[in-house]
């Protein structure tokens, strides 16, 4: 038997109605509350769970006179019902609905502040039939929690369960303000500077130093947690800050920001940012539309 068979006679064995039965007892790890919940009797639940764990000739949950607690296989089990469950409620809600489902984007935050926002008028422009729903911070979204469609995030996902894609390759250079970078005409300038360093970016000052063959400095006055922070005490004159000229586009063009060391150091060149969704998950529409726009801004092929 082949295992597409396998897998078929397996469901047959298994009715949608005992994993429900299951979701509930493994969610409690009760049956009492279980048969509450689902209006059957405790002995119900019992003689459900009991079916499942013989079709599939597994123990799922360690009963004792007091409590049932799943057993690790029962709580994996668990958390594929969950999602199925969770995929078909979402199914029955899209084609119930009135409306096409909103786009729920999710950011980091530096990345929104610093490129997305300011383009953000013209995809609202271009696609007001939309219904964008944003949110910004340094946690991956959980797409098998069902809150999001798309994610940017600020290094390469681990997670197993979605699909990424590679954004822009960007360029880490040292930037400063017009004013200050009068006074650096040299790589070894940058010594009796300020340096403002960004403790969560994966390249920094060091790096940089080594990637040109110079002495690193050792102490930083400046350090913040965001880019955006950085960038902002950047152009205010407090220092020279070691940023990616992608997330800095904007303050360059405006010539708030500049490059001084550019023509006579090399930059590091990363891929810094990914854009992640579900790997099972039907996308909707406009979570398509969305990711097409964002590839074609930064000029990804």
């Amino acid at each position: 038997m082949d295992e597409s068979n396998s897998r078929i006679n397996l469901l047959r064995r298994v009715p949608l109605t005992t994993l429900k039965v299951f979701e509930a007892a493994g969610r409690t790890e009760s049956f009492a509350l279980a048969s509450q919940e689902l209006g059957i009797t405790s002995s119900a639940v019992s003689h459900s769970i009991r079916k499942l764990e013989e079709a599939i000739e597994l123990t799922l949950f360690e009963r004792s006179t007091r409590e049932v607690r799943l057993t690790p296989k029962g709580r994996l089990l668990l958390e594929h019902v969950q999602r199925g469950l969770g995929e078909m409620h979402r199914g029955l809600s899209l084609i119930q609905a009135d409306e096409p489902p909103p786009l729920r984007l999710h950011t980091a935050p530096s990345f929104a502040t610093q490129w997305l926002l300011p383009r953000l008028p013209a995809f609202v422009q271009q696609h007001p039939h939309i219904d964008l729903r944003f949110s910004a911070n340094t946690d991956y979204a959980r797409f098998e929690n069902d809150d999001f469609d798309l994610d940017i995030v600020y290094g390469e996902p681990r997670q197993d369960f979605c699909e990424h894609v590679p954004l822009a390759v960007e360029h880490l250079t040292p930037l400063c303000s017009p004013a200050l970078a009068e006074a650096i005409k040299t790589p070894q300038d940058l010594h009796q500077h300020t340096l403002i360093q960004c403790d969560v970016q994966m390249l920094q000052w060091k790096g940089w130093f080594e990637a040109n063959h110079l002495l690193p400095v050792h102490h930083y006055a400046l350090r913040f947690d965001r880019s955006a922070m950085a960038i902002a005490a950047a152009v205010n004159g407090m220092g020279v800050v070691l940023e990616s000229t992608l997330l800095a586009e904007r303050e360059l063009q405006e010539g708030r920001l500049v490059a001084p060391l550019r023509s006579l150091t090399h930059d590091i060149q990363y891929v810094g940012h990914f854009l992640a969704y579900p790997k099972s998950r039907t996308r909707n529409e406009a979570a398509e539309v969305f990711k097409k726009w964002l590839l074609d801004e930064l000029g990804v092929r």
